[in-house]
């Protein structure tokens, strides 16, 4: 059924992987990062081993989150693989949230986190070296392993102490059941079951057996109905026509008991731990109604959506008459076969086996059992996840988004596969890279026989559809493999008309699911490194720039409620849902990614934004060995109050926090792919190793409390250009000094400025960036605006839930910076106070109530804290007297800004705008207020 795309596509990818060198992307690499890097890249990165944090705000939030990676146990984020699997899982409980069985959506995207967890285990470990970080990476890969294999082959029992003897348990979440030949009933008219169980989990409606056709001709016996009691029924005409009986109270969960069933002469009796508990005299319907059923199942249901028993079995047996009383009793402290009842003359399964996925008839009939799984097993050998391959399967018929039947399958991939590339970048694992080389192989024998439309369908569904950066982690495996199938893989995931559209400049995110939709970017930045195909960076350019700034919020977010709003429209889609983390996350990730082939600084200004503000942010600044502590939304509603714990944990956004937490110096530094410049793209406390040169670079700064760096060569000596970011807010002036000498260059906002010579060690460079207080206006209502300092967004800290007013002109200065009309808070570095409201950064991650948007309101003009008493005019547009005098700054002293009042004050007065006395008194208030420089 292959159509010729993908014979096109794999013959495509074979020519290109014969000429693209090979590269191990992850940042996490402890290999050089720099070798045999894609020809298209002008700048290469440092891996996070060569790039040291120092203390600093990055360094202590990220300790915070390795005391989380160092006390997590991983064997909780293993137990729904090796559940999945039919492994013992222990007594490991998988977390809260998305993970675990019970997580939202049926748990339809458990596995997820455990990618997030490699990834951050694979930077901590980079990044810092600590062996504990590589010993909990080793444990993983391992039993991920151990999973694959399992997964490879038929089912096993898992033995357990049993009630007698031996067990065989069911782990919840194995899909696991046991399947008996079409005969076992045996056509009889009078029956007997009896059955030890120990269920695990209180699931209704899980069978202790089902024997039936389908949902029409059945028998079975539920471990709890929807009632949480046992029930025992009989149909020929479906759930409607049942005839059975009902327990009177609830199965202990963790404990053996004893359920029985007898039919006979009309009569059904129900039987818990030897004592009949319910019967049912009107029962016309016996086993042999049901004739020869076609599925003879224990642990399994004839209803597909009903749980599969969790749990344990022991002593199973059918018998061709009604038991006793006696006899049933008698059954409570003795085997079957040392019992006066003996063993089922129809079927008897003691469980005795420790091996394989046989279980013995010892009724004499040979009617073995055999233990199978509901969804038979994987299509390939490379198969890898924490759940069955059905919601693969499923998407590929899917029309419409359903989550809590198919939850983003390709998206969990993405994660666990990005989580084994880092893990092996870090630490050499061979069974990481063999583990991801498997899962490509996989998806790409899946993909690649679908018709090209199928995949245009499916990539298109909004959530079901999602698959996350998976084509950045294929192009990284690639890079390893070589194997032309990875790259047309990669391919296979195309969402042509988004691809299209943005290559040709069409904005049509209006209404997109923000997050599904940012690193398909990134992967296609990465495709275009290995094929050349323009349209793949064309795209990701046009992309990045119809969100910097049309859909982004001050810290550097984007979203609300997850999706996209209309081009420009930023105060219209504040709410208390805006700005989801992992949004950030992949921004940043794209950005990086586009720099590495062009070096606009906007890039790079987009990093430090939402860096040194949401992300930070988005980590509570308090350790938790149970939680990373991580928002997934940040209402910039006023007086919202940040949820570092959001739906239990486990979320997406927690996964991309562990991981922003882990790598914040993954772009402080560049170097030129010629090596002859040295980019320094953030200002940050850090210690830069340049293998290649033979020297380090130390930064030593507060920044941001520090409005500016001091970087030191280390080591030996060696030419090259520094380049050193003039960040975009940078008005108030750029200076360098070399080993104390000033050196002059171009220091425009929004550029570099460069420094080339023969450094040596123990040179210093001392940069200095002076801060300037500044507003950013929403682009939809130029009077709802954010604040910064610098880099650094300042936000209010009050708990009411309207807007604040804040005027910042009453004591502006004369060039131009507003910072003047707040007082410091003493001892308290980056802490203002404005009209005895408190503002603070944002990076701040703390539970107090925050206003990162408030209501410019200038009622009055006012000079140096000199109150004219005339009220501030305004045109049609908005724009006020003062906003038309400060426009102009900086000035060159006092005189200068006078005459612009003059100027300003005549035009506005001849064009009716403002009375002529009030006029001359805004003239006169000017002339006599004092100034700060």
């Amino acid at each position: 059924m292959a159509p010729p795309l993908s014979r096109r596509i794999l013959l495509q990818a074979a020519a290109v992987a014969a000429a693209v060198p090979t590269l191990s992307y992850a940042a996490s690499g402890r290999a050089a990062a720099t070798a045999a890097a894609p020809a298209a890249w002008s700048v290469l990165p440092f891996a996070l081993d060569q790039v040291a944090l120092e203390p600093g705000v990055f360094a202590g939030k990220r300790e915070l989150m390795l005391d989380h990676a160092r006390g997590y146990d991983v064997n909780r984020l293993l137990q729904v693989f090796r559940a999945n699997a039919g492994l013992p899982t222990g007594d490991a409980v998988a977390p809260g949230g998305w993970e675990g069985l019970d997580g939202e959506a049926n748990g339809n995207l458990r596995g997820h986190y455990t990618g997030h967890f490699l990834t951050m285990l694979s930077q901590a470990y980079a990044g810092t070296g600590e062996q504990v970080f590589a010993e909990k990476i080793g444990t993983m890969v391992g039993a991920l392993s151990e999973v694959r294999a399992a997964l490879r082959r038929e089912p096993e029992v898992l033995a357990v102490e049993g009630r007698f003897g031996t067990a065989a348990f069911n782990e919840r979440g194995s899909y696991q059941y046991v399947d008996l030949p079409s005969s076992v009933l045996g056509g009889a008219t009078a029956i007997t079951v009896s059955a030890w169980v120990r269920p695990t989990h209180a699931d209704n409606w899980a069978r202790v057996f089902d024997f039936g056709d389908d949902t029409t001709r059945y028998m079975y016996l539920a471990a709890r109905n929807g009632s949480g009691v046992p029930r025992f029924a009989i149909t020929t005409g479906g759930a409607g026509g049942e005839q059975g009986v009902n327990g009177t109270a609830a199965l202990p969960i963790g404990q053996w008991s004893h359920l029985a069933v007898t039919i006979a002469d009309g009569t059904g009796t129900l039987y818990v731990n030897g004592t009949a508990v319910a019967r049912n005299t009107e029962m016309t319907l016996t086993p042999a109604a049901l004739g020869t059923p076609a599925h003879n199942w224990l642990g399994r249901s004839n209803y597909p959506a009903d749980p599969v028993f969790a749990g344990a079995y022991d002593e199973f047996d059918i018998h061709s008459r009604a038991l006793s009383a006696a006899e049933i009793t008698e059954l409570q402290d003795s085997r079957a076969a040392d019992s006066s009842a003996g063993r089922g003359d129809l079927v008897s399964y003691a469980f005795d086996e420790t091996s394989g996925s046989r279980f013995a008839d010892a009724s004499g009939r040979g009617l073995d059992g055999t233990l199978r799984r509901t969804w038979g097993g994987p299509s390939h050998p490379g198969f890898l996840a924490a759940y069955p391959e059905t919601q693969f399967i499923a998407l590929e018929s899917m029309t419409g988004s359903d989550y809590t039947k198919v939850w983003a399958p390709y998206y969990t991939a993405h994660k666990i596969l990005r989580g084994l590339l880092d893990a092996h970048s870090a630490t050499d694992d061979e069974r990481a890279l063999d583990l991801a080389s498997g899962m490509c192989d996989w998806m790409y024998a899946r993909l690649s026989v679908l018709p090209a439309a199928t995949l245009q369908r499916m990539w298109g569904i909004f959530s079901s559809g999602e698959f996350g950066g998976i084509v950045e982690a294929i192009c990284d495996l690639h890079a390893l493999t070589g194997k032309p199938e990875h790259l047309a893989l990669a391919r296979l995931f195309d969402l042509d008309k988004l691809i299209d559209a943005c290559a040709a400049g069409t904005d049509t995110l209006d209404g997109l699911h923000a997050n599904q939709h940012i690193p398909i970017f990134t992967g296609l930045v990465r495709l275009y490194d290995a094929t050349g195909e323009e349209r793949y960076l064309s795209a990701a350019r046009n992309f990045w720039g119809m969100v910097v700034p049309h859909r982004m919020y001050g810290i550097g977010g984007t979203s609300t409620g997850e999706f996209w709003k209309a081009r420009d429209v930023i105060a219209g889609t504040i709410g208390a849902t805006t700005a989801e983390t992992c949004c950030a996350y992949n921004m940043l990730k794209l950005s990086r990614t586009l720099f590495l082939h062009e070096q606009d600084p906007k890039y790079a200004d987009y990093y430090e934004r939402a860096l040194y503000n949401q992300v930070l942010g988005s980590k509570q600044d308090k350790a938790d060995a149970e939680k990373p502590l991580v928002t997934y939304f940040i209402g910039l509603t006023p007086g919202h109050v940040r949820d570092y714990t959001p739906k239990q944990g486990t979320t997406c956004c927690e996964g991309t926090g562990m991981e922003s937490a882990t790598k914040y110096q993954d772009s402080v530094y560049f170097q030129a792919a010629d090596g002859s410049a040295l980019y320094v793209n953030l200002y940050s406390p850090s210690r830069l190793t340049w293998v290649e040169k033979g020297v380090t670079v130390t930064q030593s700064t507060e920044y941001p409390r520090e409005q500016g760096s001091t970087l030191t060569i280390g080591g030996g000596s060696a030419d090259f250009e520094l380049r050193l970011r003039v960040p975009s807010w940078a008005t108030a002036g750029f200076r360098v000094a070399v080993n104390g000498r000033a050196v002059q260059g171009s220091s425009t906002p929004g550029g570099y400025f460069s420094v080339s010579r023969k450094w040596r060690a123990g040179d210093t460079v001392r940069v200095a960036v002076p801060f300037r207080l500044r507003v950013e206006k929403a682009l939809d209502d130029p009077f709802l605006q954010t604040l910064f300092l610098g880099p650094v967004n300042l936000v209010a800290r009050d708990p009411s839930t309207e807007y604040l007013e804040f005027g910042l002109y009453g004591n502006a200065a004369l060039s131009g910076d507003l910072l003047p009309s707040l007082t410091p808070v003493p001892g308290k570095p980056l802490h203002f106070a404005l009209n005895g409201t408190e503002l603070a950064p944002f990076a701040e991650g703390t539970e107090d109530p925050t206003h990162a948007y408030f209501r410019r309101a200038e009622p009055r003009i006012v000079f140096g804290n000199t109150d004219s008493g005339v009220a501030n005019p305004a045109k049609d547009d908005g724009t006020s007297l003062l906003d038309e005098v400060w426009a102009a700054a900086p000035f060159h002293g006092k005189s200068a800004l006078v005459e612009h009042v003059r100027s300003t004050v005549a035009a506005w007065v001849t064009a009716g705008l403002l009375d002529r006395a009030d006029g001359e008194t805004v003239v006169a208030t000017a002339r006599k207020a004092t100034f700060v420089s």
